[in-house]
């Protein structure tokens, strides 16, 4: 029994992680085949073809990322963007919620952006609870004019999903800088714990912690 429960684990530490990435590729994928709707029925690959092949939408996706990407590289394309970006801000609603998107986006995916700065070791949601944070930055605007002590601003994410969190404003020297890089902080916030990094020197970056 003992054998056959050791192989059954064994078999298990295989199959689930080996499950969950295809589910989420076939999620992934299908989510993005969907954008072939916006093709003529005459051009879908489906009809092409005769049966269903996925993927397509993969492709079709990675082209019109690339299309956008040329557009808005060249003098003409960033002038139409700079007007629809106007256009947008000037509608209620849409523009608080196209510009919260738009700077939260350009953050992530802009080549010299930083939206994660350093990982932090902080405690959270009490006292005597410690996690993992990130620093995003410090405080802005009014809220510097309320703050009684030398604060930075703090992502906490959620544990396994990373992409919904908290963002909460710390104070510095509660904060412990961990020495290690942010990728490897978020795997082990991702993993539960469960794969730890080494710990090793990380170069510091601004603003100093």
């Amino acid at each position: 029994m003992s054998s056959i429960r050791r192989w059954l684990l064994a078999g298990l530490l295989v199959l689930v992680p080996l499950a969950i990435t295809l589910a989420v590729l076939n999620w992934i994928v299908a989510t993005l085949d969907q954008t072939l709707l916006i093709l003529p029925v005459a051009w879908h690959p489906d009809r092409l073809l005769g049966f269903h092949l996925p993927g397509f939408g993969v492709l079709l996706t990675l082209g019109i990322v690339l299309l956008m990407g040329a557009i808005a590289s060249n003098f003409l394309g960033r002038k139409l963007l700079m007007v629809g970006n106007a256009l947008l801000r000037r509608i209620p609603i849409v523009r608080s919620i196209y510009s919260s998107v738009k700077q939260v986006s350009d953050t992530l995916f802009s080549e010299n952006g930083n939206a994660f700065r350093k990982a932090l070791l902080v405690q959270w949601p009490r006292e005597g609870v410690w996690t993992i944070g990130f620093l995003t930055g410090l405080p802005g605007g009014d809220v510097v004019n309320h703050l009684p002590a030398d604060y930075v601003s703090v992502y906490v994410p959620t544990t396994p999903n990373p992409t919904g969190g908290y963002f909460v404003m710390l104070k510095r020297a509660e904060c412990i800088e961990l020495k290690m890089s942010v990728d490897e902080a978020l795997t082990y916030v991702i993993s539960m714990g469960v794969v730890v990094p080494a710990a090793r020197p990380v170069p510091p970056l601004n603003p100093p912690l």
